[in-house]
């Protein structure tokens, strides 16, 4: 079994946040925790309940999956929505548009 990257949980949590222009103080009124909670978890120096977990998940409204194991489910609207509308082309340019989703995830973790 896979081990819990805490720090890296933490840091989507964080990106996810910033990506909807909240602050720590708001996402943690959003998810009824502390402040200094919120900051233990987007640094992975505390480990969260399933509820506060839960919680985090519905008020960013990214999946679980992604934050433990980084998987991207093809259920996640944004996604979905880009990939069926490129499935009616071919296939390379199927496969192009999976290359370039690739390289922006690759770019943005790198970051």
């Amino acid at each position: 079994m896979n081990e819990l990257d805490y720090q890296k949980i933490g840091q989507k949590i964080r990106a996810a946040r910033l990506e909807k222009g909240w602050s720590q103080d708001k996402l943690s009124e959003k998810c009824n925790i502390s402040l200094s909670f919120m900051g233990h978890i987007e640094r992975g120096t505390r480990i969260m309940s399933m509820d506060t977990f839960v919680a985090l998940c519905n008020e960013l409204e990214i999946s679980a999956d992604y934050l433990l194991w980084d998987i991207i489910r093809p259920s996640d609207p944004i996604l979905l929505n880009i990939l069926n509308g490129v499935k009616t082309k071919d296939a390379a340019t199927y496969s192009h548009y999976v290359q370039i989703i690739k390289a922006i995830a690759e770019i943005m973790s790198a970051g």
